[in-house]
This record gives C-alpha cells, sequence and structure tokens, in this order.
C-alpha cells in the first residue's frame, strides 16, 4: 500500500475543501468512512490516493431520522448494522432493512456505511486483479466478455459488463429514494437511479456522476404510505456473499382481497446498474395478492423482467433465477 496523509476535518465544509476539483486529480483523494471497500482497493494497488480525508469526525451524518412527513432520512455514516435494525425502516421501509441485513457478515455492517455500500466499486475479478488492465481501469478490453463472466451483467452491459453490487441501492431505488450531494458550490438532489450510469453512458471508469468535489451526505426515502415490499437475494454461499441476482418490490395494494394499485419491481446483480423494470411492475397492477390471477402474474413480470437480457457465456443462469426470485417475492408480500 501507498503511503498516504490522513485528514480528518470535524465539519463538513472543511471535509469538501479537502477535495480536487480538478478531474485528472479525483483519484488523488478518496473520503474515507467505514472501508470495507476502499481499504481493499488501496491493498490491491487499484487506487493509490495521496490522501484520505476522514468523514467519521463530522457530526450528524451518521443519523437515521424520521421527517415529519413521514420520510426516512439516512446520512452517508449510519451503518448497514444501524439501518438494518432501525424501528421505522423495518416497519415501513421493509426492503431496505432487509437489504441492509442481507449485506456481509454483522462485523461487516457494524462498519461499512451507506454512503460506502452506494459507492463501492465492481466486484469483477478482471477489476479486481491488479495485473489485468480491463476496461473498467482505461484498459481497452473488458476481459468479462469473452472470459470468465459468471457473475457478470446480462442487462445493460457493454462496453463494460460489470454488475452493481449494492443490495442496499436496488431496495433504495425501488422506494424511490433520492440523494443529497454537497459541494463547496452547494448542495443538488437527485434520484438515486439517476446517480447511477450505465458503461456506455460517459466514462467507462465511473459507475456514478459524483463529481471529485462532491460528497454523498443523505439519503431520502419518500413516506410511502400504504405500500409494502421485501428485498430477495440469491447468493452462490449460504454464509455472507454478493447477490448472484436480487429483485426489490414495492407494491401498494388495498380491498379485500388486497389488489395491487401501483408497483415498483428492481432487479440487483444483474446490470452495471440497479435495473428498474417499470413493464414487469406494470404487470402486477390490478390483480389480488395471493390468487392464481396474482401467479400468474408474476410469472408475467418474472418474463418482462428479463426481456432484452443478453447472457454472456456462463452467465444464462441467471435468467431463469430473476425469474424465480421475482415469483418468491410476490409470494412473500401476500403472506405478510
Amino acid at each position: 500500500m501507498k503511503a498516504f496523509e490522513f485528514a480528518s476535518p470535524v465539519t463538513l465544509d472543511q471535509a469538501l475543501a479537502e477535495l480536487p476539483n480538478d478531474v485528472a486529480k479525483r483519484d488523488s483523494v478518496k473520503l474515507f468512512a467505514g472501508g470495507q471497500d476502499l481499504l481493499t482497493e488501496m491493498k490491491e494497488h487499484l487506487v493509490e490516493p495521496t490522501k484520505l480525508v476522514n468523514l467519521k469526525r463530522v457530526p450528524g451524518l451518521d443519523r437515521i431520522e424520521l421527517a415529519p412527513d413521514g420520510t426516512l432520512v439516512i446520512g452517508c455514516l449510519a451503518t448497514l448494522g444501524a439501518l438494518a435494525e432501525h424501528a421505522e425502516t423495518k416497519n415501513f421501509f421493509t426492503c431496505v432493512a432487509e437489504a441492509a441485513r442481507s449485506v456481509g457478515s454483522a462485523q461487516i455492517r457494524s462498519q461499512g456505511t451507506v454512503g460506502g455500500n452506494l459507492n463501492q466499486r465492481p466486484r469483477c475479478w478482471y477489476y479486481r486483479n491488479e495485473h489485468a488492465p480491463c476496461l473498467k481501469k482505461g484498459g481497452t478490453e473488458c476481459f468479462a466478455y469473452s472470459g470468465l463472466n459468471k457473475y457478470n451483467a446480462i442487462l445493460g452491459g457493454g462496453p463494460s459488463y460489470i454488475v452493481h453490487p449494492s443490495d442496499l441501492a436496488t431496495a433504495l431505488v425501488a422506494l424511490d429514494a433520492q440523494v443529497t450531494l454537497r459541494s463547496a458550490k452547494g448542495e443538488r438532489t437527485m434520484a438515486l437511479e439517476k446517480f447511477y450510469s450505465l458503461p456506455s453512458e460517459g466514462d467507462v471508469t465511473r459507475e456514478t456522476v459524483l463529481e471529485p468535489a462532491e460528497i454523498l451526505t443523505h439519503v431520502r426515502v419518500p413516506a410511502k404510505s400504504g405500500w409494502q415490499s421485501t428485498y430477495l437475494k440469491f447468493k452462490e454461499r449460504g454464509s455472507y456473499d454478493f447477490a448472484l441476482a436480487a429483485v426489490a418490490v414495492a407494491v401498494k395494494s388495498d380491498g379485500a382481497p388486497r389488489t395491487i394499485r401501483d408497483a415498483r419491481l428492481v432487479l440487483g446483480g444483474v446490470a452495471p446498474k440497479p435495473w428498474n423494470v417499470p413493464k414487469a411492475a406494470a404487470a402486477l397492477v390490478g390483480v389480488a395478492l395471493g390468487s392464481a390471477e396474482g401467479a400468474a402474474s408474476s410469472k408475467r413480470a418474472g418474463e418482462l423482467a428479463v426481456v432484452g437480457a443478453e447472457p454472456l457465456a456462463h452467465n444464462a443462469y441467471k435468467v431463469p433465477l430473476v425469474q424465480g426470485l421475482i415469483v418468491k417475492a410476490i409470494e412473500a408480500l401476500a403472506a405478510r
């Protein structure tokens, strides 16, 4: 690991003053929170910053609060463990708590932060191999395309075929979360879904639109009265692991039997960003949870969710896996 300076600002403005405005120098300074992903990248020489800016002494960024209007406000330094056990999150934003609880081990969740999880880098083994000059690291080729691609994208891929590793991002996109980005010039707010970019949409070495001199300070999840949600992921190992595929489903229902009036469906582990599938969600609207018609609709939603999928040589299994997870998620909501 390369030697570096370590700054510990006590205000957000001080932290922002440490960040470079020059895009060419963006990797020379890195924000440090839980360090679960960053330290691994540094040990593997994927990034070699000259300075780390520790955010842990900035007050207020670790809070999880319910605003008067019912909005869930999550600070970037809130740990995944705290979010998973937060009472209001479990009761009213269930898929978010379930996604946070699915990450790693208890020890990892006690250190890993919301901001770090949303900004974590790809897990593709070519990217993580310091000796592989892949496209994601500024090379000329995505080695996964014609190489070992069991864990890579089946949707939205090209020219890079990474998948976004965040469980939390998938659940938050399903609940229409927004992020607040702060720079010395002020704040900007955007949908979390728009925060992420595909490899074909700009700088292939980046996964987000975060500017070099910006900090993601908060996530805001709007109140979802009458909605229920769940997050399911399939892992290769029974112990902690990243998702081979995942689904976050949110539905608004009423009446007896409960009839779906609106729905959101987002896929994880299959694309370079959380993959929103509104046409699949629309197939769920108007049917009763737990009914025979509802079961048929969930299967139809699964078929629509993978329209346009382009599996590589070793990951076609993700297509039926996604379809099965969607059916299971709808069944889980019907049973609540």
